[in-house]
Formats: C-alpha cells, structure tokens, sequence
C-alpha cells in the first residue's frame, strides 16, 4: 500500500538528501515525487484497471526524478519560481513517462503530473486524496513519524480508481490462493470412500465427449464457401476460424479418448495425459487445451464456450452470413474487423478508397442482440456484433453514453455495436 510504499522510498533518504536544497519547494516536491512512485507501482495491482499494460516502475525512476528536480531547484530563477510545464513534462514524459507505450496511460499519468505538481500543491487545502497531505517536516523522521500514521490498507480512490476495483483485486488474489491450495493437494486416486479420481475423470470424459461437436469434413466446408464466395474477405476469415476450431476439437477428443485409454491402463499415462487428468478432476482446463484456445474460470464454462463457438460457425456456414456476429467468440477477433474493412474497400473502389485510409467507426445502437432482426441498412453497411462487456465503466442506454460503475457491479454488457468502415 501507500504506507508501506512511502516507507520504503524514505527509508533510503538520507538527512543530507532532505537538507540537499535550500529552497522552500524541495521538501514537499520531494514527497510528492515518493507518492506518484508509490502510486505508479500500486496501480499494477489492479491489473487492466490500473495500467493497459503492466510497467516495471523502480527505484531508478524515482532516483532520476528526484535528482531532475534537485537540478531544476538549483538552476532556477527565484523571481520566475519553479517552471511547472517542465516539472510535469519530464515526470509525465520523460521519467516515468519513457516507459509508458500506450497512449491511454501516458493520458493518465500526465493527469496525476498535472492535477499534483503546480503552485496549488504548496496551499494549506491540498490533498492527493482526503487525509493523504503532503506533511510539513523538518527531519526524516518527521516524515516517518507521518507515514507511519497513514492506513495500512488504501482504498482504490487514493489512486483514482471506483471502489470496484478493490473487488476485482481480491477476487484474482483469493482464487490464487484456492488455486495454489488446491494444486497442493495430495493426488491419492482412493481416498476414503466414493468414487476414485480416475473414477470420476472417466465419468466426466464419457460426458465431454458424447456432447462434443462432430468434426468439420474439409470437403464440406469448401463446397460451402465457395457457394458463398469462397474469395470474400469475411468467408476467409471464417475459413480460418473453423480450422483453428477444427484443432481444438480435435485435440479435445484426442486427449478425452487417450485419457480413458490411460485410465483402463491400455496405454501409459504420459505426463499431458496425467496433468488433463488433475485438471479435469479441479474443474480447470487442462494446459494442452488452454494453450491453443481461449480463458475461462472454469472448465465447465470453457467446454459451454466450445460448444457456442462452434454453434456460431457451423450455422454461420449452413445458413449463410448470420445479421449479427458475437465478437468475442472468435480466436482471431482482430482479423474479424480487417476482413470488414477489406470488404467495404471492395465495395468502394469505384470511388477510389484504398485499404489504409479506410478508418473504423463504432456505434453503439439501443438494440439488445435479441431485437435485431436484419442486416445493418445497406447505404452504411458494416457488421453487428454483441458480447462485448464493459469493465471500470457503465452505460447509460437511453442517453447512449458512459456513465460511472453501479457499485459493486464489475462488468455491465453492451448492447448491439454497429462497427462500419
């Protein structure tokens, strides 16, 4: 947390590297400095919600910010005072910001460079977050003795973050621990009384097996692409999802049948087959699927996602171009979006458009996946898709726009997405 954090950066200020300028403003710019390096390094732990992509913040950063704003106290002006514009540039940007690659969270970190580095930040009513102030001390201990006052534990707020957030964070740290607990259980394949592990991994594999869905004949599958234009970009790009459904079928039945080979002792139990057996047994997904399909908590809800998947492309490929697509039950969702623009290119290449200036707009329509009842208006063209969750957010359907999370609602669905190009 913030305390423990803070602690640890005054920790390694020395007396002499408090007493290093003579000017009023070091002493709470340096504290305000340890906190953004607190803060940066928090938010990691909140995953997506805190950073797009996790950074490794260190000790190295908060080093050079220091020394920059040492130097810039010492060469300023005293009649102009401190330049804020450079101050927040070289945090924003250059310090903490060099390591920062997605423009969202360089936008969020020149946020805090804006709303916590400027001459307000040396008023009596400035606060980083109500009771967090930048305390008034003359010795290292002072500010030790201040922190030490601080919560053990920090609400997200502290960081800018919805209450929410803190409820994923525990979620993910709980199911780690009842993840490691359960990794560590003794593996005995008779204990006690009931059914044995193998037992009950057999029972299981009989059920997968006898839902899962047959397997695609290539045959089939071209003479139905070709019947809907084998060469347009959107059946390519189902040709390629179906083989890469194909694959997870294919090993799932092959893993599903040598494990209850294995299990009658027909063949030896190979590592893999010994690993699918544990995780079927936990109700998590064995790695050799996981590795060539998709994320879920449980196996249970993996193997229903199999079956929707595949629901989606065998309908798509017998019934023709579906009026709506659900996005996040593709493996290649991207490609998906590429295949669209393409098509709208072709379209329009009597006006001349070319693939790179074709840029995508989303709308997001009043319209839940059951009240579409065709294809989106020709003139516009484009594609539907649903399934799409929003996460640290909400929305306001009636006026169509971003509203704050409800509390203690993680994910709120979105209704029908109009994506044209």
């Amino acid at each position: 947390g913030v305390k423990a954090g803070l602690k640890r950066t005054y920790s390694a200020v020395t007396q002499d590297h408090l007493e290093a300028s003579n000017m009023p403003q070091w002493k709470p710019l340096l504290y305000a400095v340890a906190f953004l390096h607190t803060t940066v390094q928090e938010r990691r732990k909140f995953g997506p919600l805190g950073w797009n992509i996790p950074y490794e913040f260190n000790h190295a950063d908060f080093a050079a910010s220091v020394q920059f704003v040492q130097n810039h106290l010492d060469d300023m002006d005293i009649k102009r005072g401190v330049n804020w514009s450079c101050v927040r540039y070289m945090l924003g940007e250059v310090q903490y910001g060099g390591r920062v690659t997605d423009d969202l969270d360089k936008a969020l970190l020149n946020t805090y460079a804006r709303v916590w580095f400027g001459e307000h930040m040396f008023s009596e009513n400035f606060c980083f977050y109500k009771d967090y102030v930048i305390p008034k001390g003359k010795t290292v201990e002072d500010y030790l003795q201040y922190i030490e006052q601080l919560p053990v534990i920090d609400t997200p707020e502290v960081f800018g973050l919805h209450p929410n957030a803190d409820i994923t964070y525990q979620t993910n740290l709980a199911n780690e621990t009842l993840s490691m607990i359960v990794s560590i259980q003794p593996k005995d394949s008779s204990a006690g009384e009931g059914e044995t592990r193998e037992a009950v991994v057999q029972r299981l594999a009989d059920e997968m097996l006898e839902k899962l869905p047959p397997d695609y004949n290539p045959h089939e599958v071209k003479a139905q692409l070709q019947k809907m234009g084998a060469f347009q970009p959107i059946n390519i790009f189902l040709h390629q999802e179906i083989d890469c459904m194909q694959h997870v079928i294919s090993r799932v039945r092959a893993t599903l049948t040598d494990l209850k080979l294995a299990i009658d002792g027909t063949i030896i139990m190979s590592e893999e087959l010994q690993d699918a057996l544990d995780n079927i047994y936990d109700a998590r997904i064995p790695k050799l699927w996981f590795r060539i399909s998709w994320e879920s908590t449980t196996l249970g809800f993996w193997f229903t996602e199999l079956l929707e998947r595949n629901q989606q492309f065998s309908s798509w490929l017998q019934d023709g171009r579906p009026n709506q697509f659900w996005m996040t039950g593709f493996f290649n969702p991207q490609g998906f979006l590429t295949a669209m623009r393409q098509e709208t290119t072709r379209m329009n290449l009597a006006k001349g458009w070319a693939l790179d200036s074709v840029v995508l707009h989303n709308e997001v329509t009043k319209m839940m996946k059951e009240d579409v009842a065709g294809p989106p208006p020709t003139d516009i063209g484009g594609v539907y898709i649903y399934g799409l969750f929003l996460e640290g957010a909400g929305w306001d359907r009636k006026n169509s726009k971003l509203v704050e999370s409800a509390p203690k609602v993680l994910f709120t669905s979105l209704p029908v997405v109009h994506v044209y190009a």
